[in-house]
């Protein structure tokens, strides 16, 4: 989704306008906050938040899925690693 113009704001008018801009978020709207000029905050609906935790646990399962379904497919029977080890052959921290 993209950010209406009208959604950036400074940082100084975000601390002068903290009222009005949890406000408007409160209803829906999404607000970057720009510290030199760049986007710095995005302050969003808790509805977002609740959303990308949901993504952020179902990436994890699916992290956690390839790496099962990687180990299945290229066990040869012998020599079997355990789950552990072959998931930090791939990188995968499982304690994550």
């Amino acid at each position: 989704m993209k950010t209406d113009t009208r959604d950036l704001v400074s940082a100084t008018k975000a601390a002068r306008d903290f009222a009005s801009i949890t406000a408007r978020v409160a209803c829906g709207s999404r607000v970057v906050v720009l510290k030199n000029n760049e986007p710095s905050v995005a302050i969003v609906p808790m509805a977002d938040m609740e959303q990308l935790d949901r993504v952020a646990e179902r990436e994890e399962d699916m992290r956690l899925l390839a790496v099962a379904l990687t180990r299945i497919a290229t066990d040869d029977g012998g020599g079997r690693k355990t789950l552990e080890e072959f998931a930090s052959e791939l990188g995968v921290d499982l304690d994550d």
